[in-house]
């Protein structure tokens, strides 16, 4: 898939390892997208030059993409997706200054992961495949990107028949979540 936007993974190290790499999957489906693993970054490692650079992130002051937003934002968008946990993402953000200071875009509340084999400790958290597959969705609204989720979902099904019914059921399917 060869979407507009540039999309830059800045992966922290301890999610690299992870045997359901999702934003390995995401660069891997989409021409142009890079990763870089590591703690600090420099400009010059992610920066796209010509693309109006925004931060993949929620917060105080994200804008909440919705279709054709991309419009509105200028030269064509570089989506920068902080990949880690909410700890390490955070952090990825703290210790690099010129990350924080990039305008943030989110998305909309109420989406639902289709993770069935990894827990989020928060209502609404996403794989970073599935972010990025709905970030590009709404800022190239005339584009259809879902079929970037295909990957992912053999992975996950993969991983499900590899642990076989009843310890998937037991371990993923009874577990008990504040938000269910």
């Amino acid at each position: 898939m060869t979407p507009r936007t540039r999309v830059v993974v800045l992966q922290h190290p301890s999610e690299a390892r992870h045997a359901l790499n999702t934003a390995r999957l995401a660069v891997l489906g989409l021409q142009g997208a890079r990763r870089l693993v590591g703690e600090r970054f420099q400009y010059e490692q992610w920066a796209e030059p010509g693309y109006a650079p925004h931060v993949l992130f929620p917060g105080e002051g994200a804008e909440v993409l919705a279709p054709g937003c991309a419009a509105a934002m200028g030269a064509p968008v570089q989506l920068i997706v902080p990949d880690g946990t909410w700890t390490h993402a955070r952090k990825l953000l703290h210790i690099n200054p010129q990350l924080a200071a990039l305008p943030r875009v989110m998305l909309p509340p109420g989406l639902a992961t289709r993770y069935r084999v990894r827990h989020a400790d928060i209502p609404g958290a996403l794989s970073t495949i599935e972010a990025v597959t709905h970030a590009l969705n709404a800022l190239e609204a005339l584009h259809n990107y879902d079929d970037l989720l295909r990957p992912f979902e053999a992975l996950i099904d993969g991983q499900i028949a590899g642990m076989g019914a009843d310890l998937y059921a037991r371990h993923h399917l009874n577990r008990k979540v504040p938000w269910r």
